[in-house]
């Protein structure tokens, strides 16, 4: 009887996933053919006449991909203070793109941002470099996205991350070919919707159940049943089992300061975010839809905090030193997949979670916590199946931003500005769908073969960005005398550096080890690392360019116009 209404339960969550996802998948292919791009304009930047909200919507669906969605609440569960330099990384990362680089390179008015490197430092070696590094930071963000898609498929579809992986791709490829960034704003526009409103509703319930209060921000502050403080309950939790205290943080301070900063910069040199600048009529709406995002996004960060701590409480109480026969159901769903791994080391029966390594008998991947939830939660089968649905709305809004820039990269950048300039429109348009299919193949290849959990891959792609395009993007605004030598040597200085040490630190590659952290440069972790990489890139670019020419007259008079703020709606408008 009991094993009757287990298999219910079950079938019951995979027929609301099924109705769902299906429904979603359907909306995002209905505008796909109904936005689809009949221009290189309307594939690169929807031509340009997308409205601040719609934009903002985009933006923020662009921006917070399955990192966000997955990865930021399940660091934050397992890592407790120390997670909270993503929250600060990201959300400062976006303020400062917002304020300080979005309104200029929108009145440059280039289509990417290795448009804007080639034309502002006059160079085709520049733009060519700038491609290879858009190239390399977004595949490396892409297997991420990837990663979190073929997790939602594999527990709530019940396929393997492979199938689920493949699945993913195919529903990307067919409304990022058809309709290009046209096609790809007003999917994200209705993903934006999915992932928020999926984020939100199990946190709502789980805060009212928990703490009694609807606003999941304030409850996570507050007292749960016997009228303990529900963080000093989790502190107590997790020192009993031998972990930090969850509210105390062990990372040392300067690498905690690195990783913000390589965070926050990386993301202000982020390309497909970058380009959501362009889609906006004039340089007033580009300001406008990026304070709209930033209102957007502001909803989910300051929730993640609170999924967090609930996620991690629960899983604690309902797992930790409970007989393994005893275990929930959706205990044994997740153990399918491989991502939840139990080993009776002591052979008791018993489920020993302890952060004792030797002894402990659980492994949890922490890219689940934000899906598995609602289920440790007991919340309603609907609720369980909306946040498969909300991840892969955000890890799809994201994959599908990152293959227009790697498709853009090839097709505008390299095709039409440096091999073949006298290419027809309707040549640029077809290279550019092959291209963006070759990269969803590739994409493919990294969501099977992932380097590690989505939220520490997409941190290591903001290093990238950082070591590469930050220096180059600010010095080129901000700098006149900034000149192509410089600014390509410090593109390559600064990417060579951040791929040395995550190829020797994060791997291992180097070594056939991974070093122990004592060996870590200034103590600086891999993800980290991005900040110092770019301040060699900055030294190098100034010190480069001392030595050589400067720019031509043209160009420095370009500069000047583009950081002068008065007239600068009327420059576009007219």
């Amino acid at each position: 009887m009991i094993s009757n209404m287990l298999v219910a339960e079950a079938v019951s969550v995979q027929n609301w996933t099924y109705i769902l996802v299906g429904v979603t998948f359907a909306i995002y292919i209905s505008i796909a053919i109904w936005s689809r791009a009949n221009s290189t304009k309307e594939f690169y930047v929807a031509g340009g006449g997308v409205s601040p909200w719609a934009n903002g919507m985009a933006t923020a669906a662009d921006w917070m991909s399955a990192a966000s969605f997955l990865g930021m609440a399940g660091i934050i569960s397992f890592a407790g203070y120390d997670g909270a330099v993503y929250l600060m990384g990201w959300t400062g990362g976006y303020v400062l793109l917002a304020l300080l680089l979005a309104p200029y390179l929108r009145k440059f008015g280039k289509f990417t941002v290795p448009d804007f490197i080639g034309d502002r430092y006059y160079s085709d070696t520049a733009r060519v470099v700038a491609v290879l590094c858009a190239l390399l930071v977004s595949f490396t963000y892409v297997a991420g996205q990837m990663r979190g898609v073929g997790i939602v498929f594999s527990r709530f579809l019940e396929v393997d991350i492979n199938t689920g992986v493949i699945i993913g791709m195919l529903i990307v490829l067919f409304y990022a070919v058809l309709g290009g960034m046209k096609g790809i704003t007003y999917t994200q526009v209705a993903q934006y919707c999915v992932l928020i409103f999926a984020f939100m509703v199990p946190a709502i319930f789980i805060s009212i159940q928990m703490t009694g209060n609807p606003i999941p921000q304030i409850g996570m502050g507050g007292k749960v049943e016997g009228g303990v403080y529900l963080l000093d309950k989790l502190d107590g939790l997790s020192t009993e089992l031998g972990f930090n205290e969850y509210t105390e943080g062990s990372k040392s301070l300067i690498d905690v300061f690195a990783i913000t900063l390589a965070l926050m910069v990386g993301t202000a040199g982020l390309p497909h975010v970058i380009v959501r600048f362009f889609t906006v009529k004039r340089v007033r709406d580009a300001r406008k839809s990026a304070g709209i995002a930033l209102l957007l996004i502001a909803v989910l960060y300051t929730t993640a905090p609170a999924v967090a701590v609930f996620a991690r409480t629960n899983m604690i109480e309902t797992v930790s030193n409970q007989p393994y026969s005893d275990v929930p159901q959706w205990f044994k769903k997740w153990e399918t997949t491989g991502l939840i791994t139990f080993t009776d080391k002591n052979n008791d029966g018993l489920i020993q979670y302890v952060a004792d390594e030797s002894q402990n008998e659980l492994v949890v991947d922490r890219d689940i916590m934000v899906l598995a939830n609602p289920e440790i939660a007991n919340l309603p089968n609907w609720v369980i199946a909306l946040v498969a649905a909300g991840g892969l709305a955000a890890a799809l809004s994201t994959a599908a931003g990152l293959l227009l820039v790697i498709s853009a990269s090839v097709s505008h950048d390299l095709i039409k500005k440096v091999y073949n300039p006298n290419i027809s429109e309707k040549g640029e348009l077809i290279a550019a769908r092959i291209s963006a299919i070759g990269a969803v193949c590739i994409a493919g290849y990294f969501g099977i073969n992932p380097p590690d959990f989505v939220a520490a891959v997409v941190a290591l792609a903001f290093g990238l960005a950082a070591a590469s395009f930050f220096p180059a993007i600010v010095l080129g605004i901000f700098y006149k005398r900034m000149n192509k030598e410089g600014a390509i040597a410090g593109m390559v200085v600064g990417i060579l550096i951040m791929l040395y040490y995550i190829v020797k630190y994060k791997f291992g590659w180097l070594d056939d080890t991974i070093p122990d952290k004592s060996e870590w440069w200034f103590g600086i972790s891999p993800e980290g690392f991005g900040a110092i990489a770019m301040v060699v890139n900055f030294v190098v670019s100034i010190v480069v360019m001392k030595f050589t020419k400067a720019p031509p007259e043209e160009v420095q008079e370009i500069v000047e116009n583009i950081r002068i703020p008065s007239g600068a709606g009327d420059a576009v408008e007219h």
